[in-house]
Parts: structure tokens; sequence; C-alpha cells
């Protein structure tokens, strides 16, 4: 990444937390709490950065830089990851969180890592079990319908 766009990055990150951190001091404690815990790591990292960039070194092309500008097939493969991660936002954005997680998980455990059907639908069985135990047995958390859903309305 080219100097300035790391400096910029970092100062956008810098601002952005700075801003959460301002918002949150004046919330009660415990709505406060997550934004806190979560901010002031974050700007504390986006200032060492921002540092680094100023102060530190130039780094040599990184070997991602130079594949990238050598090899198509290394072209490839991060277009199908950039790929994979817009499929999921898609899914998550149309389906929600709950069916989202486990279709993706198993589509590319199957699909992409070439896994069999019994390490796929073990590990897509394990992870959804703890995705829900998390996130709506303990936490609570409503996810909210996907898009498809919510166009459909209740059946």
């Amino acid at each position: 990444m080219h100097k300035g766009a790391s400096l910029g990055l970092s100062a956008a990150v810098m601002v952005t937390a700075g801003y959460g951190l301002f918002a949150a001091s004046a919330w009660p404690w415990k709505a406060a709490l997550f934004p806190l815990v979560i901010g002031i790591p974050l700007f504390a990292l986006a200032a060492a950065e921002a540092l680094w960039t100023l102060f530190g070194r130039a780094a040599a092309k990184s070997d991602i830089e130079v594949a990238l500008t050598t090899e198509p097939a290394a072209r490839r493969r991060i277009l199908v990851v950039v790929a994979w991660i817009l499929g999921f936002f898609a899914a998550v954005v149309l389906l929600g969180f709950p069916i989202a997680v486990p279709l993706f998980l198993f589509l590319y455990l199957k699909l992409q890592g070439g896994e069999g059907w019994v390490i796929s639908i073990a590990v897509t069985v394990a992870v959804t079990a703890a995705f829900y135990g998390l996130f709506d047995r303990l936490l609570h958390l409503p996810f909210p319908a996907g898009w498809l859903f919510a166009w459909l309305g209740p059946a």
C-alpha cells in the first residue's frame, strides 16, 4: 500500500474511532462499554500505524504485491476470495444470518475446500450449534429476517 493511502486509512480509522469514543462517553456505562472496549484499542492501533507510516522505514514490495503484478493465477485466486466474501454478504442480506452462516460454511467447505460430505456436514452442524448457542440462547440477539423473507411476508 502506498504511504499516502496507508496514512489516509489510518487517519480515517482514528477519526471514526475517536467519534465513537466521544459519542459513547455520554451514554450510560453499560451501553458505552462495548464501544469503549473496541474503540480505545482501535484508535491506539490506528495511531501506531500512522506513526509507523510517517517515521518507519519504507517497506519493500510484499510477496502479494509482486505476485499480483506478475502472476495471473494470483489475481484469479484473489477474485475467487472476493467473490466468496461478496456472496456471503449477499446471502446475509437476502436470507439473514441464521440461514446464511450454515449455508455459506457448507458451500465453502464443499465447493472451495473440497472437503467430503461427512466433514462438511459435521463442521457445519458444529458451527451452527455454536452460533445459535452463543448468539440466540446466551446473548439473546435477534437477527432480522433477510430481505427475501421480508418481501415474501409471513406465510
